[in-house]
């Protein structure tokens, strides 16, 4: 879509607007506004700002995350018959968040450097009447797939998915993780 660009009117369009100006009647309480000022002459010229010193720094964009991408649909039908088996298993049971947070950090990060591809995160599906509510069910089990999205663990994490019923169903998440990059470590 073309910039409009604001000019003044030329003495012609002046008229026009004047002699369609006389012939309408405004509503009541609202007048007629009046024309647009005459456009400069081309060999005016504008008063230029002064130039700066320097100009502003342009504002650093932050890299994108890439996308979380799900377990291929091969791998996932492997897993559930029990032809392949998760690389590494972690359980998260019984722990506090920031137990649970911090070695999950660190599971993760290990395995990567070991060259695992796909890890099992158990987080336990939670028992009812646990807090003072007794509506809530699993903590973990919330806020695991949540700590995999953010962006610290967004290098290493490709995606992830609930676990097979053999593997844990809801308890469990499949992790997959990303290869390391070639000179990190």
């Amino acid at each position: 879509m073309r910039k409009r660009r604001d000019r003044g009117l030329s003495e012609e369009e002046i008229a026009v607007w004047a002699h369609v100006a006389r012939s309408v009647k405004a509503f009541s309480g609202r007048t007629i506004p009046g024309p647009a000022p005459i456009a400069s002459p081309p060999d005016a010229e504008a008063p230029k700002p002064a130039p700066q010193s320097a100009p502003p720094p342009a504002p650093v964009p932050k890299p994108a995350l890439a996308p979380l991408v799900p377990l291929e649909r091969r791998t996932l039908q492997a897993l559930r018959r029990g032809r392949q088996g998760p690389e590494a298993v972690i359980d998260l049971h019984g722990l506090r968040q920031d137990e649970a947070h911090d070695r999950l950090r660190a599971f993760l990060f290990r395995e990567q450097g070991k060259g695992a591809r796909l890890v099992l995160v158990i987080t336990g599906k939670g028992a009812a009447g646990t807090t003072f509510g007794g509506d809530e069910r699993g903590v973990l089990k919330r806020v695991v797939p949540h700590w995999l999205r953010l962006p610290d663990l967004r290098p290493i994490v490709l995606g992830f998915e609930d676990a097979a019923l053999n593997h844990g169903g809801t308890g469990a998440l499949y992790v997959r993780l990303r290869r390391p990059k070639e000179g990190a470590a």
